[in-house]
């Protein structure tokens, strides 16, 4: 009797000890042979960056000539949200003759030089204004598709 106990004991403990423990997972860029900060300004050019490295994790949308190498380790405790314990990212800029003119590093603490700007972002083709909108389906008949329409699909005519 006082065996099962014990052994129910260390099996509770075992499970509670195992329950704490985090999962840790590896995201991003990870460096075979060379790392990103071994890339030398004026050396190396796209080519070489690209035979190095093999293709950044994000290239930038605005400036082809921007590349970010991003590695990040996160834990996660039971059924809390990952926690970010290391982030690298490195930014590797070239010029117009493909030549690497810039390596930067940055940590988990510089995250907000890389921020993006939420306010303001090119967009394609004009933007209406508020009256344009709300007068611009005026003529065109009705807003909703009419059962009898033929180009309604599923609609085809009248229904008997």
């Amino acid at each position: 009797m006082i065996r099962k106990a014990l052994l129910a004991a260390v099996g509770a403990v075992a499970l509670a000890s195992a329950a704490c423990a985090p999962i840790t997972s590896y995201n991003g860029f990870q460096p075979q042979d060379v790392r990103p900060e071994q890339i030398k300004v004026g050396d190396d050019s796209r080519s070489t960056v690209l035979s190095k490295l093999g293709s950044p994790s994000v290239q930038s949308a605005f400036d082809q000539n921007s590349w970010y190498y991003v590695t990040q380790i996160a834990d996660k405790y039971a059924y809390y949200l990952p926690r970010v314990r290391q982030r690298s990212v490195v930014e590797i800029k070239f010029d117009k003759d493909e030549k690497v003119t810039e390596v930067k590093s940055y940590k988990l603490t510089d995250g907000y030089q890389i921020a993006y700007d939420k306010h303001e972002t090119p967009t394609r083709g004009r933007e209406l204004s508020v009256l344009e909108q709300i007068l611009g389906g005026l003529g065109r008949g009705g807003m909703l598709p009419q059962d009898n329409d033929p180009g309604n699909p599923g609609g085809g005519g009248p229904r008997h």
